[in-house]
């Protein structure tokens, strides 16, 4: 009898992994499998229970049961050479140490729960983050931070509201995070650009932008930044963070990947000026959990009531629960070993995904080279767009990301394709690569065939 049960689940397994059974599908009823395996309607209910466990399956009270997800794309997506996706590595995010602090903090913070706490953010919380924040040379007290709901919400609030300096204009990085510019183009502030290569920016173009543009701050990723991987030296940060005080101008400083730099010498911009020229901001969505939605700001003594009025606005406090499991995460040190291990792990795989792109690219396509980080960009040759590229790797299960969202309307690119490494398996690199390789060849060579002989490609 108990055999059975599973006997009924993996045939049900199998017709969702061959697709004769898709989603939304309703299932056949309990009395017509029953009568299919010659078994009880109590064997077959084991059975659909169980697949309802595993999420497979989910039951309507008096209509019967249902499929419940795409399962048929299973096999595709496991197979999937994944360029595209920016989240941490599955294998190495923390699970059974998270669940425990998260169980930890229902017994810790139980009161809290059922109301609302501290707008500003749990203060154990900001105890622990700011002790967290001087291993990346950033040094501040709990009364300048806030904890908000990752990045983004930080990155919209401050586009939204006035700055101290009484200015309205915005400058940023081309390219730049995608966003952060959705955010502009939904408040619509009067944003510039200013032109990133691996090279850095043109500081004396810096200096008569923040001059003569009335810009209230400026969005700068120093490290690993996306799409290109590039990192500022010393040197440049040092001198940036001087034309900022000089103009009287705004720095926020996104560093959502600080803590794989392989450079012990290399500071952040805030370091420089850790009075309130620089507004810090730390995600732990890439180098931890997406699903936490917990970041931090630090913010000058000046803009912490405006802050807590427009955050207030947005969403009252952000998530107890994940405010405490991330306090006590912190306060167990488990944190040092994870951050350990991950920087290594990105750090082969950005030398990985170099390896295969110097070895396997055509010679008229060229790629960044960061140290370490999540994300590089290939430049592609005259004639080749991102857009084309992605849409016949998408043919092969194959996905790479087109970069020109990134980019206000006038600096627009539709050459430049972004790779990311998080989620790509090691072995899957260099294939994905080969086939990345005979994709540019095949549309520069057959430009004006391409939509007819793509399937000649594979």
């Amino acid at each position: 009898m108990n055999a059975k049960y599973i006997g009924i689940m993996d045939e049900i397994k199998d017709q969702l992994s061959n697709g004769t059974l898709v989603s939304g599908c309703k299932l056949p009823s309990v009395r017509q499998l029953s009568e299919k395996f010659s078994c009880s309607k109590n064997t077959v209910m084991k059975a659909y229970n169980e697949l309802e466990k595993e999420h497979f399956i989910y039951s309507v009270p008096k209509s019967g049961y249902y499929v419940v997800n795409e399962f048929q794309n299973h096999e595709d997506k496991k197979n999937a050479i994944d360029f595209l996706s920016a989240g941490p590595d599955k294998d190495v995010i923390p699970y059974v140490e998270f669940q425990h602090c998260i169980n930890q903090a229902i017994d810790t913070y139980r009161e809290e729960l059922f109301t609302y706490s501290d707008q500003q953010g749990l203060y154990s919380l900001r105890v622990e983050l700011m002790k967290y924040l001087q291993s990346l040379q950033v040094f501040t007290n709990p009364e300048r931070l806030f904890v908000v709901s990752g990045s983004q919400q930080a990155l919209n609030l401050l586009v939204s509201m006035p700055f101290p300096n009484g200015k309205n204009n915005i400058l940023i990085e081309q390219p730049t995070y995608y966003g952060f510019i959705e955010s502009a183009l939904i408040h619509q502030p009067t944003t510039f650009g200013i032109d990133l290569t691996m090279d850095g920016i043109d500081l004396e173009r810096l200096e008569y932008i923040f001059r003569n543009n009335d810009i209230k701050f400026f969005y700068i990723v120093p490290r690993f930044q996306n799409p290109l991987g590039h990192s500022y030296t010393n040197r440049e940060k040092k001198k940036i963070v001087e034309l900022a005080e000089k103009y009287d101008v705004y720095l926020v400083e996104d560093d959502f990947l600080g803590e794989l730099d392989q450079d012990l010498k290399s500071d952040p911009l805030f370091s420089y000026n850790p009075s309130g020229r620089v507004i810090f901001i730390k995600s732990f969505s890439k180098i931890f959990l997406p699903g936490l939605r917990v970041a931090t700001i630090v913010l000058p003594e000046l803009m912490i009531n405006n802050f807590l009025r427009y955050k207030f606005s947005a969403d009252f406090n952000s998530s107890v629960l994940s405010q405490g499991a991330l306090d006590i995460y912190l306060k167990s040190g488990m944190i040092n070993g994870h951050i350990k291990k991950i920087k290594e792990l990105y750090h082969n795989k950005m030398k990985l995904l170099q390896e295969a792109c110097k070895l396997l690219l055509p010679e008229h396509a060229s790629f960044t080279k960061p140290t370490t980080g999540f994300y590089l960009s290939v430049f592609l040759p005259e004639g080749v767009t991102a857009k084309q590229v992605v849409n016949l790797l998408r043919e092969r299960n194959i996905y790479v990301d087109d970069a020109s969202r990134m980019f206000l309307p006038e600096y627009k690119k539709e050459n430049l394709l972004r790779l990311c490494t998080s989620q790509v398996n090691e072995s899957q690199i260099k294939p994905g690569i080969e086939h990345l390789a005979r994709c540019i060849k095949f549309i520069d060579s057959r430009k004006n065939y391409f939509t007819q002989h793509n399937h000649l490609l594979f």
